[in-house]
């Protein structure tokens, strides 16, 4: 009988909502197979008002999953960029409740909100040298737990029953981890940049540790607006002039429309590696001894024009993500790289 029920079971569906989009995505319960995912697009323009921004996104997810294969309710949802106050700090070498102790204490006062309203967590990155003496460096992930009961709140009005609030750089190290799963692969120090509507995601580990988390305020908003400006064009032009050039194969593209949008977001690139160049040396000057193996890029932004980009710029062997590599996955349509989030939220128990 066990058997029998076996190939129903799925993972929880993993929500991954962002400034442009919701993307839905849910595993069999080994994560070897994605059994269903689906997009569906937030009206254009971020409303101020936070209980309208929160419709938005519930009706997205309720269209999503009509008519789909959804199973069960369980789903992970996750914290974004504007959500997080996220740094990397540096305490003195202690273990279990002294580190906890220690690391609270440091992070409270340069937290964005009153530190009793704040939900802390943190990821122990390693041991480093400070001076003479050995320290702890830690990734501290910290948000307002007013967002934390705004996202309970949803998941309760479109009859989910949340098993997990994520983080995106766990989700990122979750979703490739799976495809390094070698032992040679687990001492490898790999530089993940996600590139969504609103932010990037930097993210350098080793193996399944991670080392070094920092947001940019670099986003596909931003390569729209340097386009609009530089053609002098609406926004929403400019963005889908964007999208429709650099979806389509290198041979088909127009190659003046190549040119001006090169032109037009070389700015913002620019900007972007000078962004990763300081991430790559603060885990250098850090964590001696090992260099970075490579660099993986993904999120919806993710291009050849930005690996490119970071590859030639910072000298590294760049790739762009794949996460569903190797699995049996329905047809999706679009940059299979804007998956890489919502895949990492399902696998969360999955396996």
């Amino acid at each position: 009988m066990t058997s029998l029920f076996a190939k129903y079971r799925s993972s929880p569906i993993g929500i991954d909502i962002g400034s442009r989009s919701v993307k839905l995505m849910q595993f069999d319960r080994e994560g070897s197979r994605v059994r269903e995912a689906a997009r569906w697009d937030l009206p254009a323009g971020r409303p101020t008002d936070v209980e309208e921004r929160d419709n938005q996104v519930i009706q997205a997810i309720q269209r999503a999953r009509e008519g789909r294969g959804f199973r069960g309710k369980e789903a992970v949802f996750c914290l974004k960029g504007g959500d997080l106050f996220v740094q990397n700090l540096r305490v003195p070498k202690a273990e279990g409740a002294e580190l906890s102790r220690l690391v609270h204490g440091e992070a409270m006062g340069r937290l964005p909100f009153p530190g009793e309203e704040a939900e802390l967590r943190f990821l122990e990155a390693g041991d480093v040298r400070h001076g003479d003496a050995v320290r702890r460096e830690v990734i501290v992930m910290a948000c307002h737990r007013p967002t934390v009961t705004r996202t309970l709140e949803i998941a309760n009005r479109v009859g989910l029953v949340p098993v997990a609030i994520d983080n995106e750089p766990s989700a990122l190290l979750r979703c490739y981890g799976r495809q390094f799963r070698r032992a040679d692969d687990q001492n490898l120090r790999v530089l993940f940049v996600n590139i969504g509507a609103s932010n990037t995601v930097v993210l350098i580990a080793e193996g399944q540790t991670p080392m070094f988390v920092k947001y940019l305020d670099i986003g596909g908003r931003h390569l729209d607006e340097a386009v609009a400006r530089h053609l002098r064009m609406s926004l929403s032009e400019a963005a889908a002039l964007r999208r429709h050039n650099g979806d389509r194969r290198a041979d088909q593209r127009d190659e003046e429309i190549t040119r001006g949008l090169a032109e037009s977001i070389r700015p913002v690139l620019e900007r972007l590696v000078n962004e990763l160049a300081m991430c790559v040396r603060y885990h250098s000057v850090t964590f001696r001894g090992q260099s970075l193996a490579k660099a993986i890029v993904g999120g919806g932004e993710a291009c050849e024009t930005v690996q490119e980009w970071i590859a030639e710029r910072l000298d590294l062997t760049c790739e762009l993500g794949d996460p569903l590599r190797d699995l049996e996955v329905p047809r999706l349509g679009g940059r299979g790289s804007q998956w890489d989030i919502a895949a990492g939220l399902a696998l969360r128990n999955a396996g």
